[in-house]
């Protein structure tokens, strides 16, 4: 099956239908996994066992701005290819990604909490995802107000893009600013800073909850296509009513 076949929001449907169980029982697999990874892994020198916040806060961050990501490319999708589930994709995947930067800001402030003496602190990382959750927000809210899914489709893609500047501000503030936050330990040009012993539960961990996104993703855009096909169904009875 091509892209273009699942463009079609019918064969879309059978499509995620048949996948999303078996990415459901490979979330689990990998989850279980990585928890009793996480659990035999060692505890740092200096931060002891609240490194294990670690597994949680650093896989959420990621995904927070993997999932907007994917957001930015189904606007284009909108504005540029016109693509009939492009907007179905984004819509699905703005409350997941609203719920992993929530997860992200929460488990840094814990983890800040004893490493910096403060729950929060107006740092240049903190402060921008802070900012992609009002704009996950935001667009959440502007597809609840707008009534025509056209119109709504096109503002909320032009609102999408404006915002991915934002990414690369998080990806690189710990680089051009003086932060807290400490710089990148795991994607670096000169290998990974952290040891086998934590590098393989953080990457078993990331992959889960990859895994784990594309899962939720899947059933989010299914559930939508059937909200629009009943909303549809409804005004096409109200019509015949008149």
């Amino acid at each position: 099956m091509s892209l273009a076949d699942l463009a079609n929001p019918t064969r879309f449907l059978a499509f995620a239908g048949r996948l999303i169980p078996w990415l459901a029982s490979l979330t689990v697999v990998l989850f279980a996994t990585g928890l009793v990874l996480v659990a035999r892994s060692p505890a740092d020198y200096l931060q002891g066992e609240t490194v294990r916040i670690m597994y949680i806060h650093v896989p959420s961050a990621w995904l927070s701005m993997l999932t907007y990501g994917i957001m930015a490319v189904s606007a284009l999708g909108t504005l540029v290819w016109r693509h009939p589930l492009a907007d179905v994709a984004a819509r699905a995947a703005a409350p997941i990604g609203a719920t992993f930067t929530a997860l992200a800001l929460v488990t840094g402030s814990l983890w800040g909490r004893p490493m910096w003496g403060t729950y929060w602190e107006w740092d240049a990382r903190l402060t921008s995802v802070l900012v992609l959750f009002i704009m996950y927000l935001g667009l959440i809210a502007l597809w609840r107000t707008i009534e025509d899914p056209t119109r709504g489709a096109r503002a909320a893609a032009i609102l999408i893009l404006v915002g991915s500047v934002n990414l690369p501000i998080i990806k690189f503030s710990v680089d051009w600013w003086n932060t807290l936050h400490q710089p990148a330990s795991v994607f670096r040009i000169d290998g990974p800073t952290i040891d086998a012993t934590m590098l393989l539960p953080l990457a078993t961990m990331a992959l889960a909850f990859t895994v784990l996104l594309a899962t939720l993703h899947l059933a989010a855009m299914r559930n939508e296509i059937l909200r629009r096909r009943i909303r549809a169904l409804g005004l096409t009875a109200a019509g015949a009513a008149r």
